[in-house]
């Protein structure tokens, strides 16, 4: 059984900074991707980044491209998201999971964690 779970969310200030951590478990994750995901009230769940875990390449949603970066550490089993120059459009609960391929459809993704709030305010 995979477990992912998010930490790092929280409240921040227009400009500000905040690193979101994934902490995979239950397989090997040489094969797959993660991908991070927010949704706001209301709205879809929608894709933000993924990351490859064996090639380490990455895809972005072009909101977030020069603001976000998301890595691995692979001794850890554990994917980041360093959101800078936030915003308060992006506001939202984050989740992480992982999937086949860098997809940016939710539905593409087979595991989920259980969110983590992100709070920008203006």
């Amino acid at each position: 059984q995979v477990q992912l779970v998010e930490s790092g969310g929280g409240l921040v200030q227009a400009g500000g900074s905040l690193r979101l951590s994934c902490a995979a478990s239950g397989r090997t994750f040489s094969s797959y991707a993660v991908g991070w995901f927010r949704q706001a009230p209301g709205m879809e769940r929608k894709f933000v980044a993924a990351i490859r875990w064996n090639y380490g390449s990455t895809y972005y949603t072009d909101s977030v491209k020069g603001r976000f970066t998301i890595s691995r550490d692979n001794a850890k089993n554990t994917v980041f998201l360093q959101m800078s120059s936030l915003k308060p459009e992006d506001t939202a609960v984050y989740y992480c999971a992982v999937g086949a391929g860098l997809y940016t459809e939710y539905k593409q993704y087979d595991y989920w964690g259980q969110g983590t709030q992100v709070t920008v305010s203006s």
